[in-house]
């Protein structure tokens, strides 16, 4: 079953309750996102290491074939 976006944005909030984060969904179909996750603690980290911390907070939505999460497109930084 596909996730929605709200769905994908609670699971980011709870590890990242201050960050802005903004979902959109890129084909229309429920299966395809892009976020924008922009926080604080992502300070002095790099871009792998942002993206690997977001990944963890989906909890295993995107994993394997059988994921309700088919692909996110992510864009991580720290506030300017």
């Amino acid at each position: 079953m596909a996730m929605q976006a709200r769905e994908i944005e609670d699971l980011i909030r709870e590890t990242f309750p201050d960050a802005k984060i903004t979902i959109t969904d890129l084909a229309g179909d429920g299966n395809h996102y892009a976020a924008e996750v922009i926080d604080e603690s992502f300070r002095g980290q790099n871009r792998v290491q942002q993206q690997r911390a977001v990944y963890a907070a989906l909890k295993g939505k995107m994993d394997g074939a059988h994921g309700e999460l088919h692909a996110l497109a992510l864009t991580t930084k720290a506030p300017e």
